[in-house]
């Protein structure tokens, strides 16, 4: 089955600095090329940007912030404009699907989704500038009276990943704009396409210029000068732990509030009472979706060891099954890696779980013929807490396996990571569901079901996994600072009496100035 989206091949596209409301060259004219991963075509050019070029855009939006009609909108009127903004993303879907699978490698199917993700995110954002409420505080007293109220924290620096870019960028910019700031935001380079053209849709949809800005480039020069940049306020990034922890030093310079969604190594633990179809369809979404390049997968199944092994013959059965190819062919499971050194990586990875003693009971390999960065679907079982493949967030369509006997154990497997994004439990018991979900340590546990969620819905970590939230009237608030306004409305108590401080000195007094 071919892609139902005419016109496969793209034109290649190419991208200007997108600063102050228009495309307008970069300060160091060079420019990044982005070959498809899944087949080695080059499909963009991006701007290799600059120190030079953080510098306008954060001017660019500081001027809107500080000057610019953005902040002062009313939250109905700052509505509106994003819902345009969701049905501008929307009449876009099939372009903006067809750049994620170019630019990504991910099966169209999922891209699709993703724009999808894009629009509702979107939308509920704009529910939220309608409701930046603050709080009245009445009873402190005879004559005093108390606002508390949200205010824009005001220019945020939003740096996002390459493995979801339009859905992780509708995460932060609309929940940033709909809260009155004004953002700069720097895509990664392997991913830039679908900034610029969502940036450009904003400015369509009536986002003022200058409210949303986009450089491109590498993170050691465009993302390391933005996130310590003087003139921003607040960041919020999303990608690995090691580069995570680069972002929180940049701020700390400053003093400037972040919010950091890193790694994850998630255990999808599923009890003997579990209803094993949909625990075998979930262990395969939690693994194999948008090929294991996603944070929240569930890399680690824990078993439970009554059930284990005609559960494991279930999914390799099912594995068998999935197809890994063509992302633009609807019929495709698994797509591309991002490039050849992530590749690389993941491949290294499975090596060592073979050279560390688990045992390989599917994949392993890239598929025979494939021309660009395939990996087939891989599972280990018997995998140790020690391992590599235990411990490492592998980032690919890598399972590890290993069974366990009680409750307790399972915890024990599941919080034994640095990690702390998600998690999974599958059992047809409340009380299982309630009782394992309060001791995993994670930001994020689901209950029979996987890589699910809604905009409604906070995602956070611990640990290794971050700090801060996305989505979700949490992720909204992040970009929000409070002001507390005390009144006095009666008489006031003096704090020193009258008559404590005789007043300056008068000429009548006869004593000099100088003497007092």
């Amino acid at each position: 089955m071919r892609s139902g989206i005419e016109g496969k091949v793209m034109a290649e596209r190419s991208y200007l600095q997108f600063i102050g409301g228009r495309p307008v060259e970069g300060g160091g004219g060079g420019s990044i090329e982005r070959r498809s991963p899944s087949d080695g075509r080059l499909v963009a050019r991006y701007a290799d940007g600059t120190a030079g070029d953080v510098d306008l855009a954060v001017a660019a939006a500081r001027t809107a912030f500080e000057e610019g009609p953005w902040p002062r909108l009313s939250g109905l009127e700052r509505a509106a404009i994003l819902n345009r903004l969701a049905d501008l993303i929307r009449d876009n879907r099939d372009r903006l699907t067809r750049i994620e699978v170019e630019e990504v490698g991910k099966p169209i199917r999922f891209a699709r989704g993703d724009i999808d993700g894009a629009v509702a995110l979107t939308r509920y954002a704009a529910s939220l500038a309608m409701q930046m409420a603050g709080t009245v505080h009445t009873n402190l007293g005879a004559g005093k009276t108390a606002l508390i109220t949200r205010e824009p924290v005001g220019v945020a620096a939003l740096v996002t990943p390459w493995n979801f870019p339009a859905l992780i960028l509708a995460q932060k910019v609309p929940f940033a704009l709909a809260a009155g700031c004004t953002v700069v935001l720097k895509p990664s380079e392997f991913t830039s396409g679908s900034a610029f053209e969502i940036a450009a849709l904003a400015v369509e949809a009536g986002i003022p210029a200058g409210a949303f800005n986009v450089v491109s480039g590498y993170g050691a020069t465009v993302g390391d000068h933005l996130t310590a940049h003087p003139g921003i306020d607040f960041v919020s990034f999303t990608g690995s732990t090691r580069t995570g922890r680069r972002v929180v030093a940049n701020t700390s310079t400053n003093l400037v509030k972040s919010s950091v969604e890193l790694g994850g190594k998630s255990a999808n633990i599923v009890f003997a009472d579990a209803d094993l179809d949909a625990a075998v369809d979930g262990a395969l979404t939690g693994v194999f979706f948008n090929n294991g390049e996603c944070c929240i997968s569930g890399s680690r199944l824990f078993v439970h060891a009554r059930v284990a092994d005609g559960f494991i013959a279930r999914i390799v059965e099912r594995s068998k099954a999935l197809r890994v190819g063509d992302p633009f062919d609807e019929a495709t499971d698994i797509g591309a890696l991002i490039d050849e050194g992530h590749l690389a990586k993941v491949t290294a990875m499975i090596a060592a779980g073979v050279d560390e003693g688990a045992a390989l009971i599917l994949g392993g390999r890239a598929p025979a013929g494939a021309p660009g960065h395939f990996c087939e679907p891989t599972i280990f079982d018997r995998v140790e807490p020690g391992m590599t493949i235990f411990r490492e967030e592998i980032f690919g369509p890598v399972l590890s396996i290993t069974r366990f006997d009680t409750v307790e154990e399972a915890v024990r497997l599941a919080n034994d990571t640095a990690y702390g994004l998600a998690n999974y439990v599958w059992s047809k018991d409340i009380e299982t569901v309630l009782t394992v979900a309060a001791r995993l340590k994670s930001g994020w546990v689901q209950a029979n079901t996987a890589i699910d969620g809604a905009p409604q819905l906070p995602l956070t970590g611990v640990r290794g996994s971050g700090f801060g939230y996305e989505m979700g009237e949490a992720g909204f608030q992040e970009f929000t600072q409070l002001k507390t306004l005390l009144i006095r409305t009666g008489p006031r108590t003096p704090v020193f009496p009258a008559g404590a401080w005789p007043g300056p000195p008068s000429p009548a007094d006869g004593r000099a100035a100088s003497a007092i």
